[in-house]
């Protein structure tokens, strides 16, 4: 496959709610730094190598940006970078975000939002991506508590034209089934990959099944999460790699996205390369036999 064929159309298209998105991503969480992300003492990216990998995300056809405002190193924040790269945007890119527990200026995480406290998290969205409405913002939660409260805080926001659609970020099945009977729900946002949390295929399919996004996250690092992805990976996969002449990284995001029409990913990174090579894998075609292969390393138990 040459850079002149690369596209993220070639991943398919899934829309959330009635905004039509290309199923191949662009994750913003490694843009403002180099390393491990979400931490207080990260290492600042150079800004002008993190501007051009978004502005070479949407030369290949991406459309989906998935962001934070909690995404930001010592010098950099991801919204910013997104609104300096990008601004006036695209009229099909679809920006989503997330909001519940915010990080201090000093990177350390706080105590998660109230309700009172969520709709400054959404207005402090809308001011660093300079935008008069977000197209999608997630409820990102941890724990098994009723999320009903702070969702139904958002559906406001959404009833007051803040907001277009809502979903869900770290979530369990019934806090789905909370959601939905306060506010249309477009997306669950869960860690999930190949041989990440093989508990979550139930979950997976019942999102398809009623219509809603699945967009895993750590897809690709697995059990590297914030430090990223390692340099060894199982023999298995490494063989379908050859086999494709790609490497594992592709692997991993082709069988998410063959896991479902309705799974969206969203590899990130602020490597040029990287990121040609993430968009590419949208365009993988798998075999039954790979796909048997690679769904027995997905169960095995150790990767649980």
């Amino acid at each position: 496959m040459t850079s002149q064929t690369i596209d993220a159309a070639a991943s398919g298209t899934w829309k959330r709610g009635d905004l039509p998105v290309r199923r191949i991503g662009f994750g913003a969480m490694r843009l403002p730094q180099t390393g491990e992300a979400l931490v207080p003492d990260a290492v600042p990216r150079d800004r002008d190598q993190a501007i051009r990998v978004l502005r070479r995300a949407i030369e290949l056809g991406v459309n989906h940006i998935d962001t934070a405002a909690f995404y930001f190193s010592p010098l950099r924040s991801a919204n910013e970078l997104i609104n300096r790269a990008l601004a006036p945007y695209p009229d099909d890119l679809v920006i989503a975000t997330k909001v519940g527990q915010p990080r201090d200026p000093s990177g350390a995480w706080l105590p998660h939002a109230t309700p009172a406290q969520l709709r400054g998290l959404v207005e402090e969205n809308l001011r660093q991506l300079g935008r008069d409405h977000l197209d999608v913002v997630n409820l990102r939660i941890v724990g098994t508590d009723s999320i009903a409260e702070r969702f139904g805080v958002l559906a406001e926001l959404r009833e007051a034209g803040l907001i277009r659609h809502l979903g869900l970020s770290n979530v369990l099945p019934h806090h789905l089934a909370e959601a939905r009977a306060i506010a249309p729900v477009v997306c669950v946002q869960n860690m999930y990959g190949l041989g990440v949390r093989p508990d979550q295929d139930t979950f997976v399919g019942a999102c398809g099944e009623q219509g809603v996004a699945f967009v895993p996250f750590y897809a690709i690092a697995a059990s590297g999460r914030q430090a990223g992805a390692s340099d060894s990976d199982h023999q298995e996969i490494r063989a379908v790699a050859r086999a494709h002449d790609v490497g594992p990284a592709q692997i991993r995001i082709a069988w998410t996205l063959h896991r479902g029409p309705h799974i969206l990913a969203i590899p990130g990174t602020g490597d040029p390369d990287h990121l040609t090579a993430n968009v590419a894998a949208g365009a993988l075609r798998l075999t039954e036999d790979e796909l048997a292969l690679l769904d027995s390393v997905h169960r095995r138990p150790q990767n649980g």
